[in-house]
């Protein structure tokens, strides 16, 4: 049995990597590891060490915590899991969530599963449609994977309308009889697709003969199965679209997710809303609505429930969403680590307390964090330290709470639906169960239970519900921020006088971005401070000062991502302004580069 203090650290390792598993991914590695061994017994005995309690324990012991988590039953006591949906069965495609957000951009509900899912796992839940997606693998070859037995009988009698995507289409035609195999040429980019003449496919209303699609695909149809007919193919391939009407299945060797199909839009909405008829219903509204009513049936009257916010807007919306349903039962807690933007801490204050009414207190750490960051250079160092020193200012606070307020049996995290992806996405033939990032392998002692709020959603729906619960856009279309802060945007040493400089720099790049209608055009903009200097000249004097770099970003996923092209007289007045109002900078550089190779942040 673990004592109370480290239950409330497991607790809160687990809790609040929501905000920072991209920052500081260590905590969570240990409860992902507790659910893979709950699923490989192969695995041999080890040793596992919590680092933020410096507990060590056996295999067997996190095993056992594993089999006797209540996460599961706790997070789903939230979420409608009875509300239709479309899904997304992943084979490894890199385009699989693009499936699910062209769903959901429709305003349909959708889930991605791995395409080992079992039947009786989708038995549960009322399908409108099953989308296969695309995967590397080729459908003949020894090992590739395949949909799970039960699960095409279980599609049979629901009448459940298919449609495969690149190998999902392969796939299809492999299960029913048709033949693939390797093409003489392989088809990658933008190909010209031409209708077979006379056929009309409703996958196809609205389009005309010949569209542009993209391909990626090395293998190929060269036998359509029984029952199925091609209705277009290309000057590389003569079925690169298939269908059978009577068993409402079809396939398409391109990806009409991509933004590289220009019509592939319609070619979804067609089968999603046209031919399997799910009703486009789903709107943040109502989600708010059902979630709100929920977390009061799961909190109770009386519950207490501790939340971490950033200012960002997954806390923010997560927060108000909290509110709303429970008051000033929510105990939000801003931690300033003296590495946030300009008066970061004030704002974040005002907005959340004073225009969404979240009962949120702050613990200014500033001198906490500087001095642990003292002579620290390398980048994981600095990520660790602010991570663990974060994890024992909450805990710090958490105790507070409750001594004030009594229990707080519950923890808000801000898990995403692309970090649940991430963890459910078909990787290969270990990768068969479904666990998530924060999840998998919680002490049964655990005192607190999660409440996620944001855990179906992507982040654009994250934006409109924000707008939907009515908080104020500066809030709701805020660009990411990471979780150490200005720490790895300051490239060398963190010290109070560096943090000043970037955040005075940082404040007028981001002021004339406003100013010069280009904010929300940008996914993410940020100025780095490099570790060097360099000679300038101005009045009569020589100077030697800080050479700064802006980096702005156009994204959809923040998994790619392209420079901005931002005008120059856009980026001449901010290198005017940022030279002669920060001291301490007489140069400004703008990172042209892109993701990948480089990565958004440079630490």
């Amino acid at each position: 049995m673990l004592s109370p203090h480290k239950t409330i650290s497991w607790a809160l390792c687990v809790g609040l990597s929501c905000c920072f598993w991209r920052a500081f991914c260590a905590p969570h590695i240990f409860f992902l590891m507790a659910a893979m061994m709950a699923a490989s017994p192969n695995i041999p005995p080890i040793s596992i060490t919590n680092r933020v309690t410096n507990t060590t324990y056996h295999s067997s012991e996190v095993l056992k915590m594993a089999e006797e988590s209540e996460y599961l039953k706790q997070s789903s006591q939230l979420g409608n899991t009875d509300r239709p949906q479309v899904a997304i069965l992943d084979f490894g495609s890199q385009y699989s969530h693009l499936i699910a957000r062209r769903v959901r951009e429709m305003h349909v509900y959708c889930e991605l599963y791995s395409c080992l899912v079992t039947a009786e796992e989708l038995a549960k839940h009322e399908l409108t449609a099953v989308i296969l997606s695309g995967g590397p693998n080729s459908v003949y070859e020894e090992g590739a994977p395949h949909v799970a037995e039960g699960v095409w009988k279980l599609i049979e009698e629901r009448n459940v309308p298919v449609l495969g995507i690149c190998y999902g289409m392969q796939e299809l035609a492999h299960v029913f009889g048709g033949k693939v195999a390797p093409g003489l040429k392989r088809e990658y980019g933008k190909a010209s697709v031409s209708r077979v003449e006379g056929c009309n496919s409703p996958l196809f209303a609205g389009l005309p003969e010949e569209f542009i699609m993209w391909m990626s695909h090395g293998d190929k149809l060269h036998v359509v199965p029984d029952g199925f007919k091609a209705v277009a193919g290309t000057s590389n391939a003569d079925f690169v679209a298939i269908e059978n009407i009577s068993k409402r299945r079809w396939g398409l060797q391109f990806h009409p997710e991509v933004t590289h199909s220009p019509l592939g839009k319609d070619i979804l909405k067609n089968f999603v809303v046209n031919i399997s008829g799910a009703k486009q219903d789903w709107v943040m509204s109502d989600y708010a609505n059902e979630f709100i009513e929920e977390v009061r049936a799961m909190v109770g009257p009386t519950g207490h429930v501790i939340g971490a916010v950033s200012g960002g807007v997954d806390s923010t919306v997560a927060a108000v969403l909290l509110t709303k349903a429970i008051g000033d039962r929510f105990h939000a807690v801003l931690v300033d680590n003296g590495c946030l933007r300009k008066d970061e801490s004030v704002k974040v204050l005002q907005r959340m307390r004073e225009d969404c009414g979240v009962n949120l207190r702050c613990v200014y750490a500033q001198d906490r964090f500087l001095n642990l960051l003292k002579g620290v250079t390398e980048p994981e160092k600095k990520r660790k330290i602010i991570g663990g020193t974060f994890i024992d200012i909450f805990q710090e606070e958490a105790n507070k709470i409750e001594a004030e307020s009594g229990p707080c049996e519950f923890l808000l995290q801000g898990t995403l639906y692309p970090d649940v992806i991430e963890s459910i996405s078909y990787k290969g033939p270990s990768a068969t169960i479904k666990t998530h990032h924060n999840v998998g392998g919680l002490p049964a002692s655990m005192k607190l239970k999660l409440i996620e709020p944001l855990r179906e959603l992507f982040k654009d729906e994250v934006r409109e519900l924000g707008m939907a619960l009515g908080i104020d856009e500066v809030s709701v279309f805020r660009h990411p921020f990471p979780g150490p802060g200005l720490a790895i945007r300051i490239l060398g040493e963190v010290t109070a006088e560096r943090v000043k400089i970037l955040q005075e720099a940082d404040d007028i790049v981001i002021e004339e971005l406003y100013k010069s209608g280009h904010y929300r055009l940008i996914g993410q903009a940020f100025v780095v401070l490099l570790p060097v200097k360099s000679v300038g000249v101005m009045g009569d004097g020589r100077t030697y000062e800080n050479v700064a770099c802006v980096r702005c970003v156009e994204t959809t996923d923040y998994m790619t991502a392209d420079f901005y092209h931002l005008p120059y007289e856009v980026m001449s007045t901010m290198s005017s302004r940022v030279i002669n109002e920060v001291r301490g900078i007489n140069r400004l550089c703008y990172d042209i580069s892109s993701k990948p190779p480089a990565t958004i942040e440079w630490e």
